[in-house]
């Protein structure tokens, strides 16, 4: 398995689709074997999921995603674990030990909003704000 986490310093960056860099994860019988940070080499939204695919990512952890990349990681094959936040090793950890927290509803609609809004600021009840 290879677990793929959208990163910076250390800690599981928050907006999946501008991440610089991704570090990724080899499991095998429920170890890290190999770990990396690889660039996605400016990258956006769309292209991110292709960049995952080659590296041959099965599971994504990340903050906030909008729903248009959660369809294409879905479409994929690529699971997705939402809302994770700290530390990307200590996420890798919890996972490996069964007690990973996320939110499985977790996304970002700030495509909806004008300038200034931040992923996680508003409590629209699961839809796009905007509808």
């Amino acid at each position: 398995m290879k677990i793929a986490i959208p990163y910076e310093n250390g800690m599981v960056f928050q907006h999946f689709g501008h991440t610089a860099e991704f570090k990724f994860y080899e499991v095998e019988n429920g170890q890290v074997t190999a770990s990396e940070v690889v660039s996605t080499n400016g990258q956006g939204h769309g292209a991110l999921v292709g960049f995952l695919a080659q590296h041959n990512a099965n599971v994504v952890f990340c903050g906030g995603i909008g729903p248009g990349a959660q369809n294409a990681l879905a479409q994929a094959g690529i699971q997705l674990f939402g809302g994770i936040s700290g530390p990307a090793d200590a996420a890798v950890a919890d996972y490996l030990a069964g007690k990973l927290r996320f939110d499985p509803n977790a996304h970002c609609d700030h495509h909806d909003h004008g300038e200034g809004h931040h992923c996680g600021e508003h409590h629209c009840g699961g839809h796009s704000c905007g509808q």
